[in-house]
């Protein structure tokens, strides 16, 4: 899919980091990018920045915890430029904890973001693809879905979790033209650590794991994997790409 002019991708998370610099990415070649989160002043501000650029950039306001947002993203984007070709599940919250402090209500957080809006975005793109026999679904898990670190045990479960339903959902479509990825990125300077409320955590990823001494992956990194990912002829399916800095362990 190198010609992406006329080419549909629905990216949620949108409005910062990841989700916004794969945006930027796939409208520079020309594809329809539809941008979805719930912060809504920021989805404008990424629409006017891409109004110049040769694809065109439209936004609809989403939680993805809401199926029927979900939903209607997937027709909103349908009704816009009559078919979708690449849905990017990317939005996620790491509120990092440690389990003796019993952040329950963060804890909920994760799980129907991490885990039940994949599967939201799966649910409403999914009967499109298969009609259409065409189709590529990408989700943002982490290399805290292969490896388990103190103070991630909820966030790691929910990326683990991300990323088998992706390596599940592939396998059942393997006799289609329907592909699947997991994205794992290592350390990227995206807002993620913004919502974590954890002293303690916080004091672990800055002195026990070193967080303050690695050098982050930029989110446009991490956007030329997913640009890599979907631009593999048809019959190649990358199901996982793992990034990380080079001095993260």
């Amino acid at each position: 899919m190198s010609n992406w002019n006329g080419k549909t991708i629905i990216i949620t998370g949108a409005s910062s980091g990841i989700g916004e610099a794969t945006a930027e990415r796939f409208v520079k070649e020309g594809a329809n990018v539809v941008l979805a989160a719930r912060r809504e002043d920021r989805l404008k501000e990424l629409q006017d920045k891409l109004s110049g650029e040769t694809g065109k950039a439209v936004y609809k306001k989403t939680d993805v915890t809401s199926e029927k947002e979900m939903k209607e993203l997937a027709e909103f984007a349908i009704n816009e430029f009559g078919q979708i070709d690449v849905l990017f599940n990317n939005a996620g919250l790491m509120p990092l904890s440690f389990m003796k402090n019993t952040k329950v209500d963060e804890w909920d957080k994760m799980v129907d973001v991490n885990i039940k809006g994949v599967l939201y975005g799966v649910a409403a793109v999914l009967p499109h693809m298969i009609e259409r026999n065409e189709g590529h679904i990408l989700t943002t898990s982490s290399v805290a879905g292969h490896e388990v670190m103190p103070t991630g045990a909820v966030y790691c479960g929910t990326k683990f979790a991300a990323r088998i339903i992706m390596e599940g959902m592939g396998k059942e479509l393997a006799e289609s033209n329907i592909r699947t990825t997991s994205i794992s990125p290592g350390v990227v300077q995206t807002e993620l650590t913004d919502t974590i409320t954890d002293e303690d955590a916080m004091s672990f990823l800055k002195d026990g794991v070193g967080l303050g001494s690695m050098t982050p992956l930029a989110s446009e990194d991490i956007a030329e994997g997913v640009f890599y990912a979907v631009n593999q002829p048809a019959h190649v399916d990358v199901n996982e790409i793992i990034i990380r800095p080079t001095n993260q362990g």
